[in-house]
Protein backbone atom coordinates (compact mmCIF):
# COMPACT_ATOMS: atom_id res chain seq x y z
CA UNK A 1 0.00 0.00 0.00
CA UNK A 2 1.40 3.45 -0.94
CA UNK A 3 0.38 7.05 0.10
CA UNK A 4 -1.36 8.85 -2.24
CA UNK A 5 -2.15 12.84 -3.24
CA UNK A 6 -5.06 13.78 -4.77
CA UNK A 7 -4.99 16.84 -7.01
CA UNK A 8 -8.60 18.21 -8.01
CA UNK A 9 -8.83 20.83 -10.82
CA UNK A 10 -11.98 22.45 -9.82
CA UNK A 11 -12.96 24.47 -13.11
CA UNK A 12 -12.40 21.51 -14.96
CA UNK A 13 -14.17 19.18 -12.57
CA UNK A 14 -17.07 21.93 -12.43
CA UNK A 15 -17.78 21.21 -16.36
CA UNK A 16 -17.19 17.26 -16.52
CA UNK A 17 -20.26 17.79 -14.02
CA UNK A 18 -22.58 20.32 -15.79
CA UNK A 19 -22.02 18.43 -19.05
CA UNK A 20 -22.98 15.50 -17.26
CA UNK A 21 -25.50 16.71 -14.62
CA UNK A 22 -23.75 15.09 -12.38
CA UNK A 23 -23.84 16.17 -8.21
CA UNK A 24 -20.46 14.85 -6.81
CA UNK A 25 -19.90 13.65 -3.09
CA UNK A 26 -16.02 15.20 -2.76
CA UNK A 27 -15.45 12.79 0.01
CA UNK A 28 -16.53 9.99 -1.85
CA UNK A 29 -15.00 10.95 -5.30
CA UNK A 30 -11.38 11.61 -2.96
CA UNK A 31 -12.00 7.44 -1.84
CA UNK A 32 -12.30 6.54 -5.44
CA UNK A 33 -9.69 8.07 -6.58
CA UNK A 34 -7.17 7.18 -3.70
CA UNK A 35 -8.37 3.08 -4.11
CA UNK A 36 -6.15 0.87 -1.57
CA UNK A 37 -3.31 3.56 -1.03
CA UNK A 38 -3.32 6.03 2.11
CA UNK A 39 -4.65 9.17 1.57
CA UNK A 40 -1.76 12.08 2.60
CA UNK A 41 -3.88 14.63 1.54
CA UNK A 42 -6.68 15.88 -1.27
CA UNK A 43 -5.68 19.48 -2.78
CA UNK A 44 -9.11 21.47 -4.80
CA UNK A 45 -7.92 24.06 -6.57
CA UNK A 46 -10.27 26.64 -8.45
CA UNK A 47 -10.97 30.33 -8.10
CA UNK A 48 -13.91 32.57 -6.54
CA UNK A 49 -16.50 34.42 -8.83
CA UNK A 50 -15.40 37.58 -10.52
CA UNK A 51 -16.97 40.26 -8.88
CA UNK A 52 -17.46 43.91 -10.03
CA UNK A 53 -17.06 46.76 -8.08
CA UNK A 54 -19.74 47.31 -6.77
CA UNK A 55 -20.58 43.69 -7.17
CA UNK A 56 -23.85 42.91 -8.80
CA UNK A 57 -26.95 40.76 -6.84
CA UNK A 58 -26.01 37.83 -9.21
CA UNK A 59 -22.39 37.90 -8.20
CA UNK A 60 -22.30 38.46 -4.71
CA UNK A 61 -24.93 35.46 -4.70
CA UNK A 62 -22.49 33.40 -6.78
CA UNK A 63 -19.62 34.29 -4.22
CA UNK A 64 -21.36 33.54 -1.34
CA UNK A 65 -22.65 30.07 -2.90
CA UNK A 66 -19.03 29.28 -3.64
CA UNK A 67 -18.13 30.50 0.00
CA UNK A 68 -20.38 28.20 1.51
CA UNK A 69 -19.16 25.31 -0.91
CA UNK A 70 -15.43 25.59 0.35
CA UNK A 71 -16.33 26.14 3.54
CA UNK A 72 -17.93 22.71 3.28
CA UNK A 73 -14.84 21.64 1.55
CA UNK A 74 -12.16 22.52 4.35
CA UNK A 75 -14.51 20.58 6.99
CA UNK A 76 -13.75 17.42 5.38
CA UNK A 77 -10.73 15.16 6.90
CA UNK A 78 -7.21 15.99 4.80
CA UNK A 79 -9.04 18.55 2.51
CA UNK A 80 -6.48 22.09 1.70
CA UNK A 81 -8.39 24.64 -0.56
CA UNK A 82 -6.08 26.57 -2.61
CA UNK A 83 -7.26 29.77 -4.74
CA UNK A 84 -6.30 31.71 -7.45
CA UNK A 85 -7.61 34.54 -9.28
CA UNK A 86 -10.11 34.84 -12.08
CA UNK A 87 -9.29 37.93 -13.92
CA UNK A 88 -11.36 39.33 -16.52
CA UNK A 89 -10.10 39.95 -19.84
CA UNK A 90 -12.52 41.30 -22.04
CA UNK A 91 -15.51 40.86 -23.65
CA UNK A 92 -16.01 38.42 -26.76
CA UNK A 93 -17.90 39.04 -29.81
CA UNK A 94 -21.62 38.62 -28.51
CA UNK A 95 -20.53 41.07 -25.73
CA UNK A 96 -19.98 38.16 -22.67
CA UNK A 97 -16.88 38.61 -20.65
CA UNK A 98 -14.02 36.74 -20.62
CA UNK A 99 -12.78 35.68 -17.55
CA UNK A 100 -9.39 33.55 -17.38
CA UNK A 101 -8.20 31.63 -14.10
CA UNK A 102 -4.53 32.82 -13.00
CA UNK A 103 -2.17 30.96 -10.67
CA UNK A 104 -3.78 27.86 -10.01
CA UNK A 105 -2.05 25.90 -12.62
CA UNK A 106 1.26 26.99 -11.18
CA UNK A 107 -0.05 26.38 -8.02
CA UNK A 108 -0.71 22.27 -8.52
CA UNK A 109 2.58 22.17 -10.47
CA UNK A 110 4.91 23.52 -7.10
CA UNK A 111 2.23 21.22 -5.06
CA UNK A 112 2.83 18.24 -7.02
CA UNK A 113 6.35 18.96 -7.20
CA UNK A 114 7.21 19.72 -4.13
CA UNK A 115 5.40 16.32 -1.93
CA UNK A 116 7.21 14.04 -4.84
CA UNK A 117 10.12 15.75 -4.39
CA UNK A 118 10.30 15.31 -0.30
CA UNK A 119 9.10 11.40 -1.26
CA UNK A 120 5.83 12.01 0.73
CA UNK A 121 3.93 10.25 -1.95
CA UNK A 122 4.17 6.92 -4.06
CA UNK A 123 1.53 7.94 -5.84
CA UNK A 124 -0.28 11.36 -7.47
CA UNK A 125 -3.99 11.16 -8.70
CA UNK A 126 -4.60 13.92 -11.09
CA UNK A 127 -8.49 15.10 -12.25
CA UNK A 128 -8.05 17.65 -14.74
CA UNK A 129 -7.38 17.59 -18.60
CA UNK A 130 -4.80 20.58 -18.91
CA UNK A 131 -1.34 20.23 -20.53
CA UNK A 132 -0.10 23.15 -18.53
CA UNK A 133 0.70 19.99 -15.92
CA UNK A 134 2.84 18.23 -18.21
CA UNK A 135 6.67 19.99 -17.10
CA UNK A 136 4.78 18.77 -13.33
CA UNK A 137 4.26 15.45 -14.06
CA UNK A 138 7.62 14.90 -15.68
CA UNK A 139 8.80 16.01 -12.25
CA UNK A 140 6.98 14.15 -10.39
CA UNK A 141 7.58 10.90 -12.65
CA UNK A 142 11.41 11.31 -12.46
CA UNK A 143 11.08 11.29 -8.69
CA UNK A 144 9.32 7.47 -9.34
CA UNK A 145 5.76 8.92 -8.24
CA UNK A 146 3.21 6.93 -10.55
CA UNK A 147 0.54 9.67 -12.20
CA UNK A 148 -2.85 8.35 -12.27
CA UNK A 149 -4.92 10.80 -14.72
CA UNK A 150 -8.50 10.95 -13.66
CA UNK A 151 -10.43 12.92 -16.80
CA UNK A 152 -13.86 13.53 -18.45
CA UNK A 153 -15.24 11.30 -21.39
CA UNK A 154 -13.10 11.06 -23.92
CA UNK A 155 -15.98 11.58 -26.51
CA UNK A 156 -16.60 15.07 -25.34
CA UNK A 157 -15.05 17.71 -27.10
CA UNK A 158 -15.91 19.76 -23.68
CA UNK A 159 -13.87 17.36 -20.87
CA UNK A 160 -11.83 15.54 -23.22
CA UNK A 161 -8.34 15.70 -21.70
CA UNK A 162 -5.18 16.90 -23.54
CA UNK A 163 -3.87 13.62 -25.23
CA UNK A 164 -0.02 14.71 -24.36
CA UNK A 165 -1.67 14.94 -21.15
CA UNK A 166 -3.35 11.53 -21.27
CA UNK A 167 -0.42 9.50 -22.86
CA UNK A 168 2.71 11.19 -20.20
CA UNK A 169 0.27 9.63 -17.19
CA UNK A 170 0.83 6.44 -15.78
CA UNK A 171 -2.54 5.18 -15.25
CA UNK A 172 -6.20 6.99 -16.51
CA UNK A 173 -9.25 6.76 -15.52
CA UNK A 174 -12.24 7.69 -17.31
CA UNK A 175 -15.41 9.38 -15.11
CA UNK A 176 -17.74 7.65 -17.22
CA UNK A 177 -21.64 7.83 -15.67
CA UNK A 178 -20.73 4.77 -13.80
CA UNK A 179 -18.24 6.53 -11.74
CA UNK A 180 -20.34 9.54 -11.19
CA UNK A 181 -22.95 7.69 -10.02
CA UNK A 182 -20.21 5.89 -7.29
CA UNK A 183 -19.57 9.03 -6.40
CA UNK A 184 -22.97 10.86 -5.88
CA UNK A 185 -24.41 12.70 -3.58
CA UNK A 186 -27.30 11.03 -2.29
Amino acid sequence: MGVVAVFIDGGYLDKITQFEKARVDYQKLVAEMTGADELLRAHYYHCMPYQSDPATPDESSRFARMDRFLAALRRLPRFEIRLGRLALRGKDGEGKPIFVQKRVDNMVGVDMALLAGKGKITRLALLSGDSDFIPSIEAVKREGVIVTLWHGRRLKPETTPSRELFDLCDERYELTPEVLIRVARS
